[in-house]
């Protein structure tokens, strides 16, 4: 069953004069439209609308308070978003409306607020030709462009999948059914010897906090990322990293 898609599902809204300016000058790049608050005026502005006009973007006004609503943050807007559009992200449910094209290999973020962490994790699972990376709307840093920017620019292509929650995401996924596998640096099981089967999809946690109730309650199978040296874990990126290639390895073996 596929659901209304949320504006929140085909955007990554762009905050800052700068980022806005940046996204409109990337020709690669799907600008919707550029808001800016009421009043606004100054050299940059001028710019930011001289860029728009040469790619007929539109541009809307709106209230300084409303600005800073629709970007999520405020002390970084300047009075200036931009929506652009994310060609691969789409609600979770509309991924796997149908069985025979859903994603095989999905990550899940749960609790990963750190955005340098989430972006890293875009960019390491979209090289390494993962299917599908739930990003949920609540309890993960949002696709702003401080995650933007640690991603290198690919937040924008990246296969997102969109959901209220981990833990709502969690109960799709079980019961579609896909095993759910956590890393953990005390599970017995390792990355490299575990049996995956043809779908599955791996938590990534708080490293502080660990994961949610919701999610914890549906995990198949913690593993671990065999460890020398004395070091006890990775950091969530990098972990994230070594899993990514090693689906990556099996699928090219």
């Amino acid at each position: 069953m596929t659901s209304e898609v949320s504006p929140k599902d085909r955007f990554v809204t762009v905050y800052g004069r700068k980022p806005v300016l940046e996204a409109l000058a990337d020709y690669d790049l799907r600008v919707d439209k550029v808001i800016l608050a009421e009043g606004l005026r100054g050299p940059v502005i001028e710019e930011i609308k001289d860029a728009a006009a040469d790619r007929a973007v539109r541009i809307h006004r709106a209230s300084a308070h409303r600005v800073k609503v629709l970007a999520g943050n405020g002390r970084h807007d300047q009075g200036v978003v931009a929506d652009v559009v994310a060609r691969k992200m789409r609600p979770l449910s509309d991924a796997l409306a149908d069985p025979a094209h859903a994603p095989r290999t999905i990550l899940l973020l749960d609790g990963l607020t750190t955005p340098a962490n989430v972006g890293m994790i875009l960019r390491t699972a979209t090289a390494a030709g993962v299917d599908g990376i739930v990003v949920p709307h609540r309890g993960v840093a949002s696709l702003d462009p401080l995650v933007i920017k640690a991603s290198a620019g690919v937040a924008f292509h990246a296969p997102v999948l969109r959901t209220r929650t981990a833990g709502e995401a969690a109960e799709m996924l079980s019961e579609a059914g896909y095993p759910l596998f956590a890393l953990e640096a005390s599970a017995e099981g390792s990355i490299f010897d575990a049996d995956f089967g043809s779908r599955a999809v791996f938590v990534l946690g708080s490293e502080t906090a660990g994961l949610s109730e919701d999610v914890q309650s549906r995990i198949a199978q913690p593993l671990a990322i065999p460890m020398a040296g004395g070091v006890e874990s990775l950091n969530v990126a990098s972990a994230a990293a070594v899993l990514c290639f090693e689906l990556l390895r099996r699928k090219l073996a």
